[in-house]
C-alpha cells in the first residue's frame, strides 16, 4: 500500500479473521481499523501528558464512508494542533459526548416551556391549548431529538405534514407556539438560534366578519330548543346572545359573581381577557335564563355546571363539579349545523355556518345600530381602550351600559315577536362631532372608591393632565 491513503485503496481493503490496523506513512499517528465484520474506521494514535504521566492515547475519528478520508485527515490535523496546545482531543471529545447526551431534547424543552413560561405568562385555557398542540403535533415527530439539533427544515416538513392532512389553520397555530417555545429556549441559552426564523405561516387567515341578521337571530333562538345538546349548553348559547360576553367568561361563570338582587354580573380580573374587572348589567332576559339555571345548578359552584358525572378516567368526578367545556359548546353548535347520516344528526338551523363567537359579534353589531357611543360599546364588550385618554378614564360607565343593554333586550324581544326594530329611536342622542372629539370623560362627576368627585378634582388629585384641552 502507498504511504498515503487514497479512497480507492481504502475501498479495496478486505477484512480478515482478526482486526487489521494500518497507519498512514507506515508509522504511528493517523490510521485505519478494519474489523472482521468489514467495518472501517479512522483513528489517531498519539502520546499525551507530562513526563511519567505521558501515555499512549487513541482518538476514534469516525466510520468510513460516513466520515470521508478528507474529513478524517482534517480532524486528525486539528487534533494534533490541540495536542501541541496541551489539550487532549480524546478527553475533549468525551466531554462533548457527555454534554450532548445531557442536552435537552425537544420533549424536555416542551415541559420546561409549559412550566417556566406558558403557565406563568398565560391564562389556563391558553397554556393548555399550547400544551395540547405541542403534545399532538410536535412531540410525536421531533420530541426525542436534541433541541440544539433541530433545523428550519425539520419545522417546515412538520408543518407540511399538518397542512397535507387538511388542518391548515392548525398548522398556523403549531408554528406560532413552536416559535414561542424556541424563542424561550434562546432566551434561556438552551440553543443558540431559533429554527423557526423566517418561516412564513402555512395558511392565510381571513378576518371573520360573520354575524346573525334579525331573521337569523329569530331562527337560532327558536330552533335552539330542538337542538341535540344539554340544557346547560343550550342556555349558555342563549346567554351569549343576551349578554355579548366572551364564551369562556360565560361558561366559567360562578354564582358568587352574580348580584341577582341588583342585576349585575361582575367578571373578576383573573377571568377577563384584559385582566380588568368587568361589570355586566343583567337584562330581564338574562335574569330569566339565570332563574331557570338556578333550579338546576344553583347548588353548584358554576352557573353552567357540567352534568357529566364519574368517568373511567376520573371515577371520583361528580356531576356539577366542573363547568361545561368550551370545546363541548363549539361541538354541540357545530353538530347541529351539520347533516350526518350515521348519527342521524340534522342541520336544524339551515343557516350559513356560525360559531359561539359570532353571537358576541352579533350583539356588538345590533347595539352599534342602536346609536350607542363607540366608547360605551367598548365598555360593554370589555375591549381594551388604547386611546391616550384611557390612561385616566376611571369612570365605570355603568349607567350607559345599563341603558344600552336594556335597549338591546327590547330589540331582541321585538325580533323574537316579529316586531320591527324602531330605527328612528336612538338609545343615545346623536352628538356633535366637534364636541365629541374634545370630550374625553363625563365632566360632571366620577365615581372613585365609592365617593363622588368632580372631573376637575379627579385630574388634580391624580396629577393627570387633561389631554382634551390645549396646553
Amino acid at each position: 500500500m502507498a504511504k498515503r491513503f487514497t479512497d480507492a485503496q481504502i475501498k479495496r481493503l478486505k477484512p480478515t479473521s482478526k482486526r487489521a490496523i494500518i497507519f498512514e506513512h507506515g508509522g504511528r499517528g493517523f490510521g485505519l481499523r478494519i474489523e472482521p465484520s468489514g467495518r472501517k474506521s479512522f483513528f489517531l494514535e498519539y502520546r499525551f501528558g507530562e513526563a511519567e504521566e505521558r501515555r499512549n492515547r487513541v482518538l476514534t475519528i469516525g466510520k468510513h464512508p460516513t466520515v470521508s478520508l478528507t474529513e478524517a485527515r482534517s480532524i486528525a490535523s486539528q487534533s494534533l494542533s490541540q495536542i501541541e496546545q496541551d489539550i487532549d482531543p480524546a478527553t475533549q471529545k468525551l466531554t462533548k459526548k457527555i454534554a450532548d447526551r445531557n442536552a435537552l431534547t425537544v420533549g424536555d424543552l416542551v415541559e420546561e416551556y409549559i412550566e417556566k413560561w406558558a403557565k406563568v405568562k398565560k391564562k389556563e385555557r391558553s397554556w393548555k391549548e399550547d400544551e395540547r398542540l405541542l403534545n399532538k403535533d410536535i412531540l410525536p415527530v421531533i420530541g426525542c431529538k436534541k433541541a440544539k439539533d433541530i433545523r428550519r427544515r425539520d419545522i417546515v416538513l412538520l408543518l407540511d405534514a399538518i397542512v397535507e392532512r387538511g388542518a391548515t389553520i392548525t398548522a398556523n397555530r403549531v408554528l406560532a407556539v413552536t416559535r414561542k417555545m424556541f424563542n424561550f429556549a434562546v432566551g434561556r441559552d438552551i440553543i443558540d438560534a431559533s429554527p423557526c426564523v423566517q418561516i412564513p405561516a402555512p395558511s392565510k387567515e381571513n378576518r371573520r366578519e360573520r354575524y346573525l341578521s334579525e331573521d337569523e337571530i329569530k331562527v337560532f333562538w327558536e330552533k335552539l330548543d330542538d337542538a341535540k345538546m344539554s340544557q346547560e349548553i343550550r342556555l349558555a348559547l342563549k346567554f351569549l346572545l343576551v349578554t355579548g360576553q366572551r364564551k369562556n367568561e360565560v361558561i366559567g361563570a360562578e354564582w358568587s359573581e352574580f348580584d341577582l338582587k341588583n342585576k349585575w354580573w361582575t367578571i373578576p380580573a383573573e377571568k377577563s381577557k384584559n385582566k380588568l374587572t368587568h361589570r355586566v348589567p343583567l337584562t330581564s332576559t338574562a335574569m330569566e335564563i339565570l332563574n331557570a339555571l338556578k333550579k338546576s345548578t344553583g347548588q353548584y359552584q358554576f352557573v353552567f355546571a357540567s352534568p357529566v358525572g364519574h368517568t373511567k378516567r376520573n371515577p371520583e368526578r361528580k356531576a356539577g363539579m366542573f363547568p361545561i367545556l368550551g370545546s363541548a359548546v363549539d361541538r354541540a353548535l357545530r353538530n347541529n349545523q351539520t347533516n350526518n347520516l350515521k348519527t342521524k344528526q340534522k342541520n336544524i338551523f339551515n343557516l350559513d355556518h356560525f360559531t359561539p363567537h359570532d353571537l358576541r359579534r352579533t350583539v356588538a353589531s345590533m347595539i352599534k345600530k342602536s346609536g350607542v357611543d363607540r366608547l360605551v360599546l367598548k365598555k360593554i364588550l370589555n375591549h381594551v381602550d388604547r386611546e391616550v385618554t384611557a390612561v385616566y378614564d376611571r369612570y365605570e360607565y355603568d349607567k350607559e351600559k345599563q341603558i344600552a343593554m336594556r335597549a338591546w333586550d327590547r330589540d331582541l324581544k321585538n325580533i323574537l315577536d316579529n316586531q320591527k326594530r324602531t330605527k328612528s329611536k336612538k338609545v343615545f342622542p346623536k352628538k356633535n362631532k366637534k364636541t365629541e372629539s374634545k370630550r374625553a370623560l363625563p365632566k360632571e362627576t366620577i365615581e372613585e372608591n365609592g365617593d363622588t368627585i368632580t372631573y376637575e378634582q379627579f385630574l388634580k388629585e391624580e396629577n393627570f393632565r387633561d389631554f382634551t384641552k390645549k396646553q
